[in-house]
């Protein structure tokens, strides 16, 4: 059986510059019919996205006119040298990467500061330049370090960059990751833990990224965690549990309820579909799960 396609996977390929991606052949498991959805009409309350990894069988500019048929707003976890294909589609980018060296080696950690340092120095103008805004940043695996030197090493690691993120107007977004399945050892596996840091960084410039799949494994009690610490947040990423598939009735979260109560807080920021597509038309799963989000 062929390896499913994971985020760890994705990230070193980007990170790396790995070469671009084919186009959709003739073994694709993407559809005609799945390309020629009828774009849905949405209520906008929810600004829709959607993560590119989820969807390599396509090239970038499949995705984008996928995306757009259907009337979602941005792709997320795209690369630098993707971001002219987005525009050419009047698309966002509402989670940048490129900065991060991978999940596991990560801002917790001070032997990779100096590298980290470098890295999002040389991201966050060009996120600017190119007029987007959240960029993805990550703990790190814990390694067995305590909540407290994990916090401290954070702050010593990310408070240099706040300024530089302050000056171009560019949030830096730690997500929340479960420790539990997907990544063991990540320490940022909490939404207090992440709530936590922000409060010790004092900065607008620091924020969340809630990952709805993710802490439903390792927490649980999703829309009361999304009331108490939305100030935190900057963005949401989906996802069916258990299996990280479609979002609709084969799996346990109730989709409608969270998207109500993220509209509740008043966020107007982005919700991006963040799972691994098991139907055979991955394009009209996507449409699905953006219709079950348009609350």
């Amino acid at each position: 059986m062929a390896s499913k396609p994971t985020r760890r996977a994705a990230i070193k390929n980007i990170v790396a510059g790995a070469a671009g991606l084919g186009a959709v052949g003739a073994t694709s498991s993407f559809t005609l019919e799945g390309m020629q959805h009828n774009k849905a009409d949405l209520k906008g309350n929810i600004n829709h996205s959607v993560c590119r990894w989820c969807y390599n069988d396509l090239s970038v500019d499949q995705l984008c006119a996928a995306a757009k048929n259907i009337g979602i707003k941005g792709i997320d976890l795209v690369g630098l040298k993707d971001w002219p294909t987005l525009k050419k589609y009047g698309l966002d980018s509402p989670m940048c990467n490129g900065a991060e060296i991978n999940l596991t080696d990560g801002f917790n950690d001070p032997q990779f500061h100096a590298t980290l340092l470098k890295n999002y120095s040389e991201m966050i103008p060009l996120v600017a330049k190119a007029g987007y805004k959240n960029l993805i940043c990550f703990s790190g695996s814990r390694r067995g370090m305590s909540d407290e030197t994990g916090w401290d090493n954070c702050v010593k690691g990310l408070k240099p960059l706040l300024a530089l993120a302050e000056k171009h107007k560019v949030v830096l977004v730690m997500e929340l990751l479960n420790s539990k399945i997907n990544h063991k050892d990540y320490q940022c596996d909490r939404t207090s833990w992440g709530a936590e840091l922000a409060k010790r960084l004092g900065s607008e410039h620091f924020k969340l990224l809630y990952d709805i799949y993710h802490m439903q494994i390792d927490e649980g009690d999703i829309i009361r965690n999304i009331n108490e610490y939305h100030p935190y947040i900057a963005h949401y990423h989906t996802g069916g549990v258990p299996g990280r598939h479609e979002i609709d009735d084969t799996q346990e979260i109730y989709y409608p309820a969270v998207m109500r109560a993220i509209k509740a807080t008043g966020f107007k920021g982005y919700v991006a579909q963040e799972f691994v597509p098991a139907q055979t038309d991955k394009i009209a799963s996507l449409k699905n799960a953006v219709q079950i989000c348009d609350i």
